[in-house]
């Protein structure tokens, strides 16, 4: 019998026995050596054999018995495939269990053999790393492994071993434009990851599913791929899923603090009505501040916004009017197009307020009284949610 290379000599050991016994007596391979043959296919996965070559030397090994029943061999080839690949999923299953059980104790700071798991995904938890955060807006379910900051209600949940995407399309997927479930074979998540690291290195890009969305963690001096991330999903998902960026810190409790930034810069890009589809932690370090004296902010909202609750049409019209005057730093014809109304409309609406709060936005120091106090409105959800 001639040889394949790479084979280990014993893996098809009673191949030739089953393959003659059929030849003599014509029944087919029983249950018992089925099993053997399934054994032997997952002996081969697991020794790294390729599926080709396993193959390849039952056939040779075939060559050599003479009227071996073509239906025997092709039964003893389809156990070995089987084996073969049930060994194959069994291993993918495994390796995506360890990944969700390293990605949950990294991203919240459990450290019981954090960095001797790290390497095994590539990462050098002594370097900085950026983390992205990409989900649905609006609020999302909590996963499995618990809820990110802020997350909350439902939507939406990606499944990197089923494929399967729930509460939003998938470009390119079965449904696409408004079905609820949607199957891809291969995961957005794993597509996504392949697509990095076939750009980045297998060592600098982590790409997991967690609480309704993706999470990606890059080195901090590779921040570019953030940006390919970010790419990758506006390619891959429906419009409406934002892109969070937490700021690079060092170590495993550094990936921790940016992935609740970037968490965090997404509730707060919902509470705002912010329409920016990537927010950046950096960009948004004010809201924090704030948020921390949540007193101090009530009385600022109290005092200077509370008269335009005696607006004719509700305060909602002049809040969005001042929002956009500040989103247009101070241009009130371009304030006028966001708005959708005219510019003479505008300037009333301004006036009104000066007259109502005795804050204008064209004084310096009452314009940022204004602005914050609206800021604050917005995270506190105000006038919809009453102050005390």
């Amino acid at each position: 019998m001639d040889e394949v290379p790479g084979v280990p000599a014993d893996l098809l050991g009673g191949h030739l026995r089953v393959l003659e016994a059929a030849a003599a007596t014509g029944r087919p391979p029983d249950r018992a050596a089925l099993d053997g043959y399934r054994a032997a296919g997952a002996r081969a996965a697991e020794s790294g054999v390729s599926l080709r070559v396993l193959v390849e030397t039952a056939l040779v090994m075939a060559e050599s018995v003479r009227t071996v029943p073509l239906p025997v061999l092709r039964r003893a080839v389809s156990a070995l495939m089987e084996g073969y690949e049930n060994a194959q999923r069994l291993a993918l299953r495994q390796e995506e269990t360890a990944r969700r059980e390293f990605v949950d104790d990294l991203l919240q700071g459990r450290a019981d053999r954090l960095a001797e798991r790290a390497e095994h995904f590539g990462l050098r938890l002594a370097e900085t790393y950026v983390v992205a955060v990409a989900r649905p807006a609006g609020p999302v379910s909590d996963g499995p492994t618990g809820g990110a900051p802020g997350y909350g209600g439902a939507a939406q949940e990606v499944s990197t071993l089923s494929g399967r995407v729930t509460g939003g399309p998938v470009k390119g997927g079965d449904g696409y434009g408004g079905a609820t479930v949607v199957t891809d074979g291969d995961g957005p998540a794993r597509r996504i990851e392949e697509a990095l690291v076939a750009r980045f290195g297998s060592h600098n890009v982590l790409v997991a599913v967690r609480d309704g969305g993706l999470v990606c963690v890059v080195p901090g001096s590779l921040a570019v791929a953030t940006g390919e991330f970010t790419h990758h999903v506006r390619q891959m998902f429906a419009p409406g899923w934002r892109v969070g960026l937490g700021r690079a810190h060092r170590g495993p409790g550094g990936v921790v603090t940016s992935y609740r930034e970037a968490a965090n810069a997404i509730e707060l890009g919902d509470r705002l009505g912010l329409r920016a589809s990537v927010l950046k932690a950096s960009d948004l370090l004010v809201f924090p501040v704030l948020l921390r004296d949540r007193a101090a902010i009530e009385d600022l909202v109290t005092t200077v916004l509370s008269p335009l609750l005696d607006a004719r049409g509700g305060p909602e019209p002049l809040l969005g009017t001042l929002e956009a005057v500040f989103a247009s730093q101070g241009n009130q014809t371009a304030a006028a197009r966001r708005l959708g109304v005219s510019t003479r409309a505008v300037t009333y609406r301004l006036e009104r307020i000066r007259r109502l709060t005795g804050f204008s936005p064209d004084d310096p120091t009452q314009r940022f009284t204004l602005e914050t106090a609206v800021l604050g409105a917005r995270l506190l959800d105000w006038p919809a949610h009453p102050l005390r």
